[in-house]
């Protein structure tokens, strides 16, 4: 036996032309539960301003479509090669506006390959840890939510005011914008509320010369 037939004995063993029923409903049932469970966190932890349902639920079937793929890839040499040329012409031209949605792709993708591979404690193991970070980073970061305070004002006097009660109202504020027109002046001011937010902006509408006042939640992200 020489050197070529050696490397296609060992490549061409690592692959069975039969797909046992028994694992692919092991593995399967692994996929749907891990991707579940990435559904679950998601939903739990989102932070966002619109939640996708049906982003949701894609994660899900990523998880398990990919285990497909990867028994199926296991499988059979042959097939494994024209799978790869198939799907790297593949392109998903969905917009991913939030970073953290972005890593629940990877995470449902990266679950259903080690899945579909027969890593089953890696899977389980990794999603675990995945999952408590994931939770504790967002939630702990959400426990002060970001405010946008836009205040409107007639003058200098009212607009020193509006400063005053904010800094007495907020645990932090900065100010991002400030507009001057004729007879208005208009703040556009990050606040962290030390309070419920509805009071906050009932004790800051209050201040004599403010036309009015809108309290605004925002991800933390500003172009002026």
């Amino acid at each position: 036996m020489n050197f070529t037939d050696l490397i296609k004995n060992s490549v061409m063993d690592n692959f069975t032309a039969n797909i046992d029923i028994s694992k692919i409903i092991i593995t399967m049932s692994i996929s749907f539960l891990l991707g579940f469970f990435i559904y679950i966190l998601y939903k739990r932890i989102f932070s966002g301003v619109l939640y996708s349902k049906s982003f949701n639920i894609s994660l899900i079937g990523m998880t398990m479509v990919t285990s497909m793929v990867i028994i199926a890839v296991n499988s059979n040499l042959v097939l494994s090669l024209g799978m790869v040329g198939a799907l790297s012409i593949v392109r998903f031209r969905t917009p991913i506006k939030d970073p953290t949605d972005l890593i629940f792709l990877f995470w449902a993708a990266a679950v259903g390959i080690v899945t579909g591979a027969g890593f089953y404690s890696l899977a389980l193991a990794a999603s675990v840890i995945i999952g408590l970070v994931m939770f504790i980073f967002i939630k702990k970061a959400s426990f002060e939510t970001p405010y946008l305070l836009v205040v409107n004002c007639e003058g200098d006097d009212s607009e020193s005011d509006v400063m005053k009660a904010v800094q007495s109202e907020a645990k932090r504020f900065n100010l991002k914008q400030k507009t001057v027109s004729r007879g208005n002046v208009e703040l556009t001011i990050e606040v962290r509320v030390k309070e419920k937010e509805a009071q906050f902006v009932n004790r800051v509408s209050a201040v004599d010369g403010v036309k009015n006042a809108v309290l605004i939640s925002y991800s933390g992200d500003y172009v002026s």
